[in-house]
């Protein structure tokens, strides 16, 4: 819920706006108050729509059908005025969260909350198809959630957007991962096409991730109507039910009857949602408790009369041609106006290969938090982490880490969250850290920390926003060779059978961040480490090391011992990343060794397990 802008105060018909609910391409939402006390949603359709007088007839037809739905599991329609100067359409107000926001909040659904979304969705879908209509655009975004259940709503306004001016002639508004074959084609459809829609939003609900997502639009119209749906991860429980309503062939497709006797009866014992789900839930509904008590909004002043009437029609012109642009650059297929669901599922943005590729400088460079802009430092050569300010070490830096290992048992929540994941902390002595788990593997997680004088400890958590959000949509990559190790899980690269002849039994192999590898075995341990190092301090070059040569499996490696414990640092390759780097740097790998016997040789076991990994690194070209 946002606050209202003075020209959003306007009344609506009989409706007062509170706030703004949300905004997409057909329009704006807000929670309004009726003359008799009733509570409201009223959709605003975008003034490109309203121009067209074809958009208005179909507006009106869909909003007489609409008035027609009525049951447990749809939002009823109040009242509409499709002849307004901005037509709109008053709905009941549900209090809850949409199933995408729920999803990214909590992760897929179990099988019982699952089995009730069904049952829920599929009695509106016949509650909608007995009206005489078809949703066209059944998408997560379409769906709430309630205590009781879910809702649906929206239905029917898509059909009144086809064929509009703004759009052109034969065009199909919707959502390309969650459109049936044949409304991707532009073919005629039947109610059989929102059972497909139902299929595909199922298999986000069970998983998190939609069968047919591609990384376009483009892409995922040819998969919905070339490709098969991915359905790895759909529970069993559920998986006839999904296979059927995703049919190519419509008439093969269930009717939402046939589709309650395959989910069978219900189970109305035990809570409706997960708890995380439930709390958003109560967390609206309290939200809108405060807003109805606070003082109303005061509307604007009435506009004044233009005095240069014929700027201002240059000026509206100006803007129909900039909102045509923006509008046909979301249209990557002819023929098709797609409301885009731009944003990637938080699991796979911020999946540990994903991030390996990602430059955690660009992600935020350049961005201004308070009275901070950060810029990377000079001394930040890390792959997988930025410094940014102008220190070297402590004083005023800010870091930025991705994939970094942590300690939940040391951490806790603040109460916050970025795209629907809990913001952890961790208490330090000398400044302040924020972290968002990844979901897909909550050990690891993208981390800021920042030191008391940096100043910017009131505001790590907006720049986690920051920094998920650019991930979710285009996040800045490495330009990194195939034979970088920044793109190598370190791991991997560990030979167990070689490493378990020189420090016997391995007990674990752990990563530590996306950088570094852990071996904990019965002799001692070890670890594998992939750096940024400055040319000017490597091997001889550092000063502050004693090291000396030594020759491993092709390479020249510099050892340096002390007592029991031996490290070997070796070039993998000279890095070229980047115009910005301002010290020259190369692409190091280090192996370090420490034994549990003081007897042991530290150093040989060392350069046999430098030579176990080197035989698995990728050719350094």
């Amino acid at each position: 819920m946002k606050p209202l802008q003075p020209e959003q105060s306007h009344p609506i018909g009989h409706y007062r706006p509170l706030v703004l609910l949300g905004e997409g391409a057909m329009g704006q939402v807000f929670l309004c108050l009726s003359q008799d006390g009733r509570v409201a949603a009223v959709k605003r359709i975008h003034p490109s729509f309203s121009k067209d007088d074809g958009f208005r007839v179909r507006f009106r037809q869909e909003v007489e059908a609409s008035r027609r739905v009525s049951g447990a599991y749809t939002a009823a329609v109040m009242e509409a005025d499709p002849g307004a100067e901005a037509p709109w359409l008053a709905s009941v107000y549900v209090a809850g969260p949409s199933l995408r926001d729920a999803i990214d909040a909590s992760g897929p659904l179990p099988v019982p909350s699952m089995r009730r979304l069904i049952a829920g969705l599929a009695t509106a879908l016949s509650d909608v198809h007995r009206a005489g209509l078809i949703h066209r655009d059944l998408k997560p975004g379409n769906v709430l959630l309630t205590s009781d259940g879910p809702r649906v709503i929206d239905f029917g306004i898509a059909r009144a957007a086809e064929g509009a001016e703004f759009t052109s002639t034969g065009t199909v508004v919707g959502s390309p991962a969650y459109m049936s074959p044949e409304q991707a084609e532009g073919r005629d459809l039947t109610p059989a096409s929102d059972i497909f829609s139902l299929g595909a939003l199922l298999v986000m609900a069970a998983t998190g991730q939609g069968p047919f997502t591609g990384t376009t639009a483009a892409q995922t119209l040819y998969n919905v109507v070339h490709e098969p749906p991915q359905l790895d991860g759909v529970p069993p429980e559920i998986l006839p039910v999904i296979e059927a309503c995703l049919a190519h062939d419509p008439e093969a497709r269930p009717t939402p009857t046939q589709l309650l006797d395959l989910v069978g009866p219900i189970d109305h014992e035990g809570p409706v949602w997960p708890v995380e789900v439930q709390q958003l839930i109560d967390a609206q509904e309290a939200e809108v408790r405060h807003v109805l008590a606070l003082p109303p909004p005061e509307p604007p002043p009435p506009p004044r009369k233009p005095r240069w009437p014929k700027v201002t029609a240059l000026v509206g012109a100006a803007a129909a041609v900039v909102a045509l642009a923006v509008v046909q650059g979301f249209a990557p297929v002819a023929g098709t106006v797609i409301e885009p669901d731009q944003r990637e599922p938080v699991a796979q943005a911020l999946g540990v290969d994903r991030l390996r590729d990602i430059d955690a400088c660009a992600l935020l460079k350049g961005e201004t938090f308070g009275d901070t802009t950060l810029e990377p430092s000079a001394y930040s050569t890390y792959l997988h982490r930025c410094r940014f300010g102008q220190g070297g070490f402590s004083s005023g830096s800010i870091n930025l880490e991705l994939g970094a290992t942590i300690d939940r048992s040391r951490m806790s929540a603040t109460g916050d969250r970025v795209a629907g994941q809990a913001v952890l902390q961790e208490s330090t002595s000398s400044g302040c850290s924020r972290a968002v788990a990844s979901p897909s593997s909550p050990q690891q997680a993208i981390t800021m920390e920042a030191s008391e004088d940096s100043g910017m400890c009131d505001h790590l958590t907006a720049a986690l926003d920051l920094a998920v959000d650019k991930l979710r949509t285009k996040p800045p990559k490495q330009d990194l060779p195939d034979n970088s190790l920044a793109r190598a899980d370190l791991c991997s690269l560990i030979d167990d059978q070689a490493v378990q002849q020189q420090l016997g039994v391995v007990q674990s192999t752990t990563a530590d961040d996306l950088s570094t590898c852990r071996i904990d075995a019965i002799n001692g341990n070890g670890t594998l480490r992939a750096e940024l190092t400055p040319a000017s301090t490597f091997g001889p070059e550092n000063s502050y090391r004693d090291v000396e040569p030594v020759q491993l499996n092709g390479v020249t490696g510099y050892q340096n011992s002390r007592s029991s414990a031996c490290s070997i640092d070796w070039k993998h390759r000279d890095f070229e990343e980047g115009s910005d780097q301002v010290l020259p740097t190369i692409e190091t790998a280090s192996v370090t060794y420490s034994a549990n016997d003081d007897k042991a040789k530290p150093c040989e076991n060392a350069k046999a397990l430098a030579n176990s990994v080197l035989k698995n690194l990728p050719p350094a070209g």
